[in-house]
């Protein structure tokens, strides 16, 4: 988990770009989504982090986004993750 307020912008490109950022989430509210996402590029800035994989997301107890990970979000909540 990288967060964001700790890395400059250039890295962070070049980190996406290389693959090894694929996902992002809200420490806050421990969600974790694709990079695109819109509900994801309207949180702060001090609350966004960083993951090279779902797994790196769930291990540190992030849930599926409801809005770009829909099909992932209906099986967290009922139970199924």
């Amino acid at each position: 988990m990288l967060q964001h307020n700790k890395i400059s912008d250039s890295e962070l490109r070049s980190k996406i770009k290389k693959g090894e950022i694929c996902f992002g989430g809200n420490q806050k509210l421990k969600i974790y989504g694709t990079l695109k996402c819109a509900s994801g590029k309207r949180m702060k800035r001090e609350n966004r982090v960083f993951f090279s994989s779902e797994e790196n997301a769930k291990q540190n107890g992030f849930r599926p986004c409801g809005h770009c990970m829909k099909i992932d979000y209906l099986k967290w909540k009922n139970g199924l993750i």
